[in-house]
């Protein structure tokens, strides 16, 4: 029996979610956490049982038994901790974005080649209950031909930390990009947005983007299928949606309006019209190692007063799915997904966006190291 990778946490605001999951997995270890308060990391390492505590993020990089950081850090240090990581030797998970720029996302692409380390940015939505369930439908040939894809990602970050009133709202898109570039496995070519409306002066100000909502189309590398998805942030009076509609030749799914109620799939006329049905999304808590299957369920997420959690449902059952791939990926030496330059893929996606809603809807190509 292979010996468990062990795991340091970095960032344990919901990061400390993922000690119990690593815990239970049959080949990892949370070895390590790495939080700037001590009093609070000392109090983690009790709760947990963690072996090690570092308040400094170079001590746990120095340290020789870890294998790999996953990072939960504000989304400013994704890309540097990433990037330090892999320079000492360790694979990196990683939560959403990648980065904030195209440079960074570049630069960890070429790290990741250069090192032949694992990379995996840790998109929640294509490890949701509700994904998996659309993605099923898709592989067993159920929907028929995919003929568009929308997402939306309306959330107000009033009451949020300061740092995200200097977000741009595309830059924060893999919500809505990821689910209409995984489903088919596809990249993303090129993009053209626009933007509506106005934020108010003080957030345009700190984040350099105007606009109240981002509106972007997609269109699918090698394929005749386009997606749209928008993003806003503030100054609009929306529930908090994080929605995925697919439209096929078969079925349609349409994710509900209203936070908690059912979603709608869609049949096709049989024979003189549309049937719409409202469904209850199954759970997919058996595609895991049963030690693990229970973290699906929002009774186990232990910080239920996290904004992440109380606005995203606990994130549809996705955490154990996600450390289950990363871990598997390390045991059989492949690729997670999505691997490097599928996250910079979806990550850049967004960034074009907001460059083209910035000179009014021009099309932008995505970076050609993101379509390799």
């Amino acid at each position: 029996m292979s010996k468990p990778f062990n795991v340091a946490v970095i960032g344990l605001g919901f990061g400390a979610e993922f000690l119990p999951i690593y815990q239970q997995h049959p080949d990892a270890n949370p070895y390590a956490i790495c939080r700037r308060n001590e009093a609070e990391l000392k109090k983690t390492c009790e709760q947990f049982g963690v072996e090690k505590g570092y308040t400094s993020y170079d001590d746990v990089l120095a340290d020789p038994e870890v294998d790999f950081v996953h990072i939960n850090s504000p989304i400013p240090d994704h890309a540097w901790m990433s990037l330090k990581a892999l320079e000492a030797g360790k694979h990196v998970m990683c939560t959403v974005p990648m980065a904030t720029n195209i440079e960074d996302c570049q630069k960890i692409v070429e790290k990741v080649k250069e090192t032949g380390l694992k990379y995996m940015m840790a998109e929640t939505v294509v490890y949701s209950r509700e994904f998996l369930f659309i993605k099923e439908l898709y592989e067993k040939g159920e929907l028929g031909k995919i003929q568009h894809l929308a997402a939306s990602h309306p959330q107000d970050m009033d009451g949020w930390p300061s740092y995200w009133e200097e977000m741009i709202p595309m830059h924060y898109a893999t919500h809505v990009v990821s689910p209409c570039l995984g489903l088919m496995d596809s990249r993303a070519e090129y993009v053209s947005c626009f933007g509506s409306g106005q934020v108010r002066e003080d957030i345009a100000k700190k984040s350099g983007n105007p606009f109240a909502v981002e509106s972007c189309h997609i269109k699918l590398k090698d394929s005749d299928v386009t997606a749209h998805i928008w993003r806003f942030l503030y100054d609009v009076a929306r529930q908090y949606r994080e929605s995925f509609d697919v439209y096929g030749t078969k079925k349609s799914f349409e994710w509900t309006l209203i936070e908690n109620e059912p979603h709608v799939l869609h049949t096709a006329k049989k024979p003189e019209h549309e049937i719409p049905e409202k469904i209850e999304v199954p759970d997919f808590a058996h595609l895991l190692p049963e030690s693990i299957q229970r973290f699906t369920q929002p009774a186990e997420i232990h910080d239920a007063d996290h904004l992440s959690f109380i606005q995203g449902g606990g994130h549809g059952g996705s955490h154990p799915h996600m450390v289950h791939e990363f871990v598997s990926a390390l045991k059989e030496d492949r690729d997670p997904w999505p691997n490097a330059t599928k996250s910079a893929n979806w990550t850049c996606v967004g960034i074009c966006a907001h460059q083209s809603a910035m000179k009014g809807g021009e099309k932008v190509q995505l970076p050609a190291f993101t379509l390799e």
